[in-house]
């Protein structure tokens, strides 16, 4: 123990112990206030609450990119490094109801006109990305589960064929998106503004993270998902099929890349084949720092690396592009596991 936490123990050793157990306790939730109190004393507060806003409406649709790969990652035991070109393809197909199929709702002032084509748009993405999941897992993943390896070769692989797929089907060109009217634009909350589509983001995060928390800790299906985990010839002793239930998982986590992607189209107004691939980095930096195969580190992981993105890009521009990375390598000097690691026996 330094010097200075002795001098700072001997001062005051409740509210030391305190600090030090909640620090080791919760992690995130420790990093996630430091955070915060810290870009609060560098700008105003009204400033301050509209990136906080933004940046944890960005985090939530990471968290919506991510915890795909989580899922697949911490309940297979699959790495798979073709989840950008998932994300891409649910780009592809919510831009494609929203611009083609339900072009007059979207374009409609009304907010249930505009609901009624974004979540058509999201519920194709859904269906889309799971339908190429499926096949993707029986023609690829399949045949190596188990050896990390081969998984990285050859979802890379089946990430170039779909990405290719993509362009075949769409083009190669840049595709505008433009976002539904109602979901245009900024609410005004206590004096400040807040855009509209941001704070669907969040709400729709939180509700995807209760969802996936309550189903795999609650649920049946959940628990023998996570059984067949860690001992699968007792669970198939007891009647289940596994590999099914496998396939469920992975479906899944393919439907989530392709929701994150069409949220993501909807956010940025431009789409291209290769995007799901720019966003892998922040994905893979979110799934590091929250602790592999842990969805609720996972969602704190999204929503610390939307906020320090903001916080940075407003306060040093310069520096907003080695925000992340920094932000990764701080936290596994401090927690080499991740902020809340998954323990596997």
């Amino acid at each position: 123990m330094s010097t200075l936490e002795q001098s700072v123990e001997t001062a005051s050793p409740h509210w030391w112990a305190v600090f030090q157990r909640f620090r080791d306790q919760h992690p995130h939730w420790f990093l996630l206030l430091a955070m915060m109190l810290v870009a609060l004393l560098m700008m105003d507060f009204s400033t301050w609450l509209v990136l906080t806003i933004s940046g944890a409406a960005m985090g939530a649709m990471l968290f919506l990119m991510a915890s795909g790969m989580t899922l697949t990652f911490g309940l297979m035991n699959v790495l798979n490094l073709a989840h950008g070109a998932f994300i891409s393809l649910g780009a592809y197909a919510g831009a494609t109801v929203l611009l083609f199929w339900l072009n007059d709702q979207a374009a409609a002032s009304s907010l249930w006109l505009n609901l009624a084509s974004v979540v058509p748009a999201l519920v194709f993405a859904l269906l889309v990305a799971s339908v190429m999941g499926l096949v993707f897992e029986k023609l690829v993943i399949k045949p190596v589960y188990g050896d990390h390896l081969k998984q990285i070769l050859v979802t890379v692989g089946g990430s170039i064929i779909l990405m290719q797929l993509i362009e075949v089907v769409w083009g190669g060109n840049e595709i505008p998106v433009p976002r539904p009217e109602a979901f245009s634009g900024a609410v005004v909350i206590a004096g400040i503004a807040v855009e509209k589509y941001r704070l669907l983001a969040v709400v729709l995060g939180l509700l995807v993270y209760g969802l996936m928390t309550w189903i795999i800790e609650r649920t049946r299906v959940g628990i023998l998902i996570r059984a067949g985990v860690e001992d699968r010839e007792m669970v198939e002793v007891q009647g289940y099929r596994v590999r099914l239930l496998f396939l469920g998982v992975f479906v899944a986590g393919s439907a989530l890349a392709g929701l994150g992607g069409a949220m993501w189209a909807m956010y940025e107004e431009l789409i291209t084949a290769h995007m799901g691939d720019e966003l892998m980095i922040s994905v893979v930096v979110v799934i590091i720092l929250g602790g592999l195969g842990s969805v609720k580190g996972c969602f704190f992981g999204a929503i610390l690396v939307g906020l320090i993105n903001l916080y940075v890009g407003f306060l040093e521009p310069r520096l907003a592009a080695v925000a992340t990375v920094g932000l990764m390598v701080a936290v596994l000097m401090w927690r080499p596991q991740g902020l809340i690691p998954v323990i596997r026996v």
